[in-house]
Order: structure tokens, then sequence, then C-alpha cells
């Protein structure tokens, strides 16, 4: 027995030295290597430690996120933001306790305007219904004020797009399928879906960037497909195209796109057949009577002359020619892969461009015509209610409903190594997100937001949201005292009653 034992650990001191040669080969070989090369400084003057700092730095992203950011803190949403979603999501309870932890003073801050006698539930009124397109042969009518905006197929998984839209068909809501293209799980879902016409013209082009009026034809007979949004710009990009890396570009994307496979899939920075307002009237037109169905474009607004001629343009042919909808979309909006200069400088904010394009629409007489979308970090009821306030017709989100299907904000997005299976082709990864169990969160959210929009919208003495008007909500100024939206944003009267 005692020989037996002497041997195991002669055995354990042989392992032993044996593993600490091999530990000082390998520190000798990163030593070497870190001394001779020349394109990093830090590991060049610190060999082997010097490694240890991009460890760190990234998992500090993690620990920030976890365990010092406070709740309000995080960018681009905070732990209180995600939260409030997480609930609503998973049917929890939403209440809070003790107090408020968001700072009522910062410049920007909005405060809805509580009315002394809010209306009471026997006077609640439903959501009215509104038609978009009312002219077309197929206009589309609906009730939903809270929408899931573009993310396509390819920058979100197969489950994931399935999930979200048998979501929103269980709770009356659309999708919009991004720029990639109709998916099989876009349509296995069953939601209605508005098709996105991205510059590519993904899905309805023979090659990319030209239309293919026989593809549009097809895939406007397709049922679930309700309207057409032409893409002319993206929050988190605008001036640049649709951005897929090479690792998410799987055989079956690749096909849905006609694109091959394992490339960079890269559209371009606008349409080429599009150059003044008057070829976005043609395009838009051209696409209404060909599929017969709603068809509007989606805009970051930056500069806002061309507005004028495209509104004029419209009074010009008729007010038939205008777009159905116009969806605005926020200079701080999201994306699966952007370059930073844009995603950080480039586009206004949904808070300044929502009321410059409401008004812009009430001076030409176009605001019945056109319906106005909002798109931009609205993910909570606040932010919905303040666009509503704006005077936006409906609302849509894209990233609220990622935190509803799992995401937990890890910004892996165009690694395809995103941790919930939210926006990964790898399978091993996408066996987290369930699709039945999700779309039944994603219902949640849709119908908890509408839920709560309404508690805004009567506490300021409307018995319906879309009756909110700028003077229900105020904002903080530099003074450190609120003034009514209406007093920075007031109503605008068309050019007829300014001349008489």
């Amino acid at each position: 027995m005692f020989e037996q034992t002497m041997q195991i650990l002669g055995f354990l001191v042989y392992l032993f030295v044996f593993l600490v040669g091999i530990a000082f080969l390998v520190i000798a070989f990163l030593f070497v290597r870190d001394v001779s090369q020349t394109e990093n400084a830090v590991r060049r003057n610190f060999p082997v430690i010097g490694r240890s700092r991009a460890f760190f730095e990234r998992l500090g992203e993690f620990f920030r996120q976890y365990f010092f950011s406070m709740d309000r803190e995080e960018m681009p949403f905070n732990r209180a933001e995600r939260t409030w979603v997480y609930r609503a999501a998973k049917g929890e309870d939403n209440t809070i306790a003790f107090g408020s932890t968001r700072d009522l003073r910062p410049v920007g801050t909005v405060i809805f305007v509580n009315c002394p006698y809010p209306v009471l539930e026997r006077d609640v009124a439903e959501t009215e219904p509104m038609t978009l397109g009312p002219q077309c042969a197929h206009p589309y009518t609906t009730s939903s004020l809270f929408n899931i905006s573009a993310m396509s197929y390819g920058a979100i998984s197969g489950p994931a797009a399935l999930a979200l839209s048998n979501g929103a068909r269980k709770a009356g809501a659309w999708m919009n399928t991004g720029e990639g293209g109709l998916s099989p799980y876009h349509l296995e879902g069953g939601g209605d879906l508005l098709f996105q016409i991205g510059t590519a013209k993904y899905g309805v082009c023979d090659k990319p960037g030209e239309l293919s009026e026989e593809k549009l034809r097809a895939v406007g007979s397709c049922d679930q497909v309700k309207m057409f949004e032409i893409k002319l710009s993206q929050g988190a990009k605008p001036g640049k195209g649709g951005i897929l890396p090479a690792v998410k570009v799987t055989k079956e994307i690749a096909n849905i796109r006609g694109i091959p496979a394992g490339r960079d899939s890269l559209s371009p920075n606008r349409h080429r057949d599009v150059d003044s307002a008057s070829d976005l009237l043609n395009l838009i037109e051209r696409v209404r009577s060909v599929t017969g169905k709603p068809t509007g474009f989606k805009v970051v607004i930056g500069a806002y002359g061309w507005l004028d001629e495209l509104f004029e343009d419209i009074h010009a042919r008729g007010i038939e020619s205008a777009p159905d909808f116009i969806s605005v979309d926020s200079g701080d909006g999201g994306t699966g892969a952007a370059p930073m200069p844009l995603m950080d400088n480039v586009g206004l904010p949904i808070r300044e461009s929502l009321p410059l394009l409401v008004d812009r629409l009430g001076a030409y007489g176009l605001r019945d015509r056109i319906k106005v979308i909002a798109s931009g970090k609205m993910i909570t009821p606040a932010d919905a209610a303040w666009a509503l306030c704006a005077g936006a017709d409906f609302l849509v989100s894209a990233r609220g409903f990622m935190f509803a299907l799992g995401c937990i904000q890890s910004l892996q997005c165009n690694k395809n190594t995103c941790p919930t299976g939210v926006t990964t082709h790898n399978k091993r990864l996408q066996r987290g997100l369930d699709p039945v169990d999700k779309a039944g969160r994603v219902c949640r959210y849709i119908v908890q937001m509408r839920k709560e929009i309404g508690i805004i919208a009567h506490s300021c003495g409307v018995p319906e949201p879309r009756l909110l008007r700028r003077a229900h909500c105020r904002i903080v100024t530099d003074t450190g005292r609120s003034v009514p939206l209406e007093e920075i944003y007031p109503d605008v009267v068309s050019p007829e009653t300014r001349a008489e």
C-alpha cells in the first residue's frame, strides 16, 4: 500500500514538473514572440503580461454591465429599460416601489402633464383603426399602434424571425421584413408583413440594385405582405447601405438575396434609380401600381430642404402621387453592423426629426394623406407616448423586440456569436431560442406596451393614445425648468392659411 502511494506521488511530481516545463516553454515562446514583433507596443515593452490587457478590456464590458453600472447609466439601453422589457415580455409584475431612479433634471427630459381628472376605466376608448393607402387596390387597415421594425433574415436568425412573425400575428401587429427579402420564417409565423425594399432590392431584383417587376408582383401577391417600404436610409448608418458580414451569409440567405454565399453582403449607399424627389415618387408609384398595396419610404432626416421639394412635387402631380406613409428613423437607431463614424455622428435624433417632419407635412396640407411611422430607441411606453404627442401615427421598434426575444445586449450582432441565438446562424447557439416560447414573449410585449401607453394617455386626460398632443408633455430646458413641447415646436399652418 505504501509503495502504491509513493508511486502515485512520484507520478504527480513528474506530471507537475512536466506541466511546469511546458508552461515555461510556452511563456518563453510568447516572450520571444512579443519582444520581436513591432505591431503592439504594450506587448513589446511588457512581453507576455501585456497580453492580458485585451482580455481584461473585453471582460470589463461584462463586469460593467452586471456589477458596476447603475440602473440608468448604460448605453445604448440601460438596465432599467431592459428589465422593463424583459418583465413585460414574460408577463411578470412590472410595478416598482419606493421611488423612481430616473433623474428628472437633465436637459431634454420628457415629463407628461397629468390631468386633474384622468380618464375613468369606463370611458377608455379602443384605438381607432387607421387605413394606409385608402386609394390602393389593397389598402391596409390596422389598429395596432406598436409594431416590429425592420430586421432582415440574415441580421437575425431564422428562429428569431419565426418568433417575431408568430408573435406579431398573435398580437395583431405587423412586422417589417428588413431589406434581406422574404424568408420562409416570415411566412411560417403568419404575421402581417411590411416588405422593405433596400438599396440592393434583395428579393425583388434580377441583379442587386435593379428592380424586377415580375418578382415584385410575386411578392405583392402574397396575402401576408400588406405594405411596401422603400428604404432610403437607416438610423445607425445614414449614407451607407446594409452590411451583413460574410460569416453570416449562409447558403439559404444567399439564395434569398441572390448573392454569393460566404461573402460580405454590401448594399449600395442609395438607390441607383433615385436621384431626386421626382425619381422617388416615380419609384413609389411603380411599386404601388405593380403590387396594388400601400407604399412609402423610410428615411433618417439630416438635411431637410429636400422635403419641401418632395411635397411641392406631390402637389404638382396630384395628392394621389404621395407616399402612403413615411417611416422616420432616429440618428441613434440600431443595426447589426455599421461604421462607427456614421453610428455616432450622422443623422438627427427622433426628438428633433419627428416634429420637423410632422410640421412640414402640416404646412403642405399633407398630414392626413401621409401617415407617419416613428422609429428609434422607443422600447418603453414613455418613449412611445412622446412620439404620439409629437405627431406619429404608428410606432415601431427593433431592439425592443430583440430584448423580448432574450437579447442581453452583448453587442456581438455582427460576429455570428450572439449568446442568445437572436443574431447568429450558429445552430448550437440558435438552440437556446425556442420560437414558440419567444413568440409568446413578443406578443406579451406588444400587449403590455399598448396597455401602458394607454395608462399615460389616460393620466393626461385623453381616452386613447392617438389623442395625445404636444400640450400633453413638457421638455426640461437648460434653465432647469420645463416648457411645453408645443412651445418648442408650435403647430404649423398651411401656406394657404398663412397667405390669408
